[in-house]
């Protein structure tokens, strides 16, 4: 699976007694509500995270992982958790920017001023 958004925060690397690391990333997503999402990336993933900076436009692989709980008052309970596994950053939103035709250059040949648009071509088509 794949989310896309633009980073909105990232957190500092957590390193645990055992030896576990793991960094966030909350991404917010990019539609009609924008969602904030966050994204464990863990052990030697963690390095995926040293290119990307707030604000970057992303996209991340990511895995849904859940698991079960049990209380110690017996209660059980699910948790759910989305970690990212590849990282990429996207283009900036010069996609979206109008674009303007170049101007002709000196010599280039210019549509005639009079031509009317109506009149039949010499050609060979059929139809």
């Amino acid at each position: 699976m794949e989310l896309q958004g633009t980073v909105k925060k990232l957190s500092e690397t957590q390193t645990f007694n055992s030896g576990f690391q793991k960094r966030e990333l909350i991404l917010l997503t990019q539609e009609q509500y924008p969602q904030p999402i966050s994204v464990e990336f863990l052990q030697d993933k963690i390095s995926l995270l040293d290119t990307v900076n707030e604000g970057d436009q992303v996209k991340i692989g990511i895995n849904i992982r859940g698991r079960e709980w049990t209380s110690p008052q017996n209660e059980v309970k699910y948790f759910n958790s989305i970690v990212g596994w590849r990282i990429e950053k996207l283009a900036s939103d010069n996609f979206n920017e109008p674009t303007q035709a170049a101007p002709l250059a000196e010599g280039s040949p210019t549509p005639a001023q009079n031509a009317n648009p109506f009149e039949e071509e010499d050609d060979d088509l059929p139809f």
